[in-house]
């Protein structure tokens, strides 16, 4: 018995060839997978006229124009009125002169950031938040017609957003909820909160209740034994969850654009619309692009032990 086993398992044990294949097909796709990402960022750092050359240019002089344009707003003088100003007292001051303008304050880029971390945390909190509730209710608890409404819950996902965008903007307007962080917050929580139970039902169900009978037959409530049983076992599932909610909160345009003019606007409906001398300023979409892909960069990196757990969690059942 114990030969055939080992006959089996031996079988099936990729050789180092195999292995040596799959991993140059993983980083084969993950530089390819890579290449727009590096190409937003170098666009980041040139200047307009690198920008838009063809052909394209790899190789170039990087420049800090992009970051400035995107955190300043600039205005075209005369050459005359640029000889009459005193010298510039700082260096993005002169950088600026150097295309005859002048920076006249700063841009609204900084209000837009702060209202993406404010809308997309937010919402990621309380569509994680609830969703934990609703899913231990559905995997410890008989919940009446529980597969009608957990299909009902996955269906919401099913729908395109936009084809409720009118009814939405319609209600929004009525409720003054338009352009308010509240407004947007409620929304995404709405779309993500579907989300959220399925994929935490599948990590709760997971956990033996044993755990809870256990803790309640020393004394603990059931929500006691929920924070102290079942929670520090589903973190990993918690914190892959959050991240996906997270990522369709940060990126979200369709309804930022429609319900936001500028309050609550959020960075994605913003970025596009930065406009330079000929058109778009593509060093300034690039930079404001590169500066939002940071804070899912850092929080995935930060939550990535539990990411790789969670996308896991349940594969292998023994």
């Amino acid at each position: 018995m114990s030969a055939a086993s080992d006959s089996a398992r031996t079988v099936l044990e990729p050789t180092a060839r195999t292995k040596w294949l799959s991993g140059g097909l993983v980083i084969l796709y993950a530089l390819v997978a890579s290449i727009p990402l590096l190409w937003i960022v170098m666009t980041g750092f040139k200047t307009p006229p690198d920008a838009i050359a063809y052909p394209p240019k790899v190789f170039f002089s990087p420049s800090l124009e992009g970051y400035v344009n995107l955190f300043t707003t600039r205005t075209r003088q005369t050459p005359e009125y640029m000889q009459s100003l005193p010298p510039p007292e700082t260096w993005y001051d002169a950088l600026v002169r150097t295309r005859n303008m002048v920076i006249a304050g700063p841009s609204p880029i900084g209000g837009r950031y702060i209202n993406s971390l404010i809308v997309g945390f937010g919402s990621t909190f309380l569509a994680v938040f609830l969703g934990t509730l609703a899913a231990y209710g559905f995997s410890r608890f008989k919940v009446p017609i529980k597969d009608d409404l957990l299909f009902f819950i996955l269906s919401t996902r099913m729908m395109p957003p936009i084809a409720v965008a009118i009814p939405i903007y319609l209600m929004y307007r009525v409720l003054g909820l338009s352009d308010t962080h509240l407004g947007l917050i409620i929304l995404y929580t709405a779309v993500n909160i579907s989300l959220a139970v399925w994929l935490l039902k599948g990590f709760i169900d997971e956990i033996p209740p044993e755990y809870e009978e256990a803790a309640m037959i020393d004394g603990y409530t059931r929500f006691q034994a929920f924070r102290m049983a079942v929670l520090p076992q589903a973190v990993t599932g918690i914190a892959a969850t959050a991240i996906f909610c997270l990522i369709f909160s940060w990126n979200e345009y369709a309804f930022a654009l429609l319900l936001t003019s500028g309050t609550a606007q959020t960075a994605p409906p913003f970025i596009p619309t930065i406009i330079g001398e000929g058109g778009l300023d593509w060093p300034a979409v690039g930079a404001g692009t590169t500066l939002f892909l940071l804070p899912i960069v850092f929080f995935t990196i930060i939550l990535r032990k539990h990411l790789l757990r969670g996308i896991t969690f349940g594969a292998v059942r023994k």
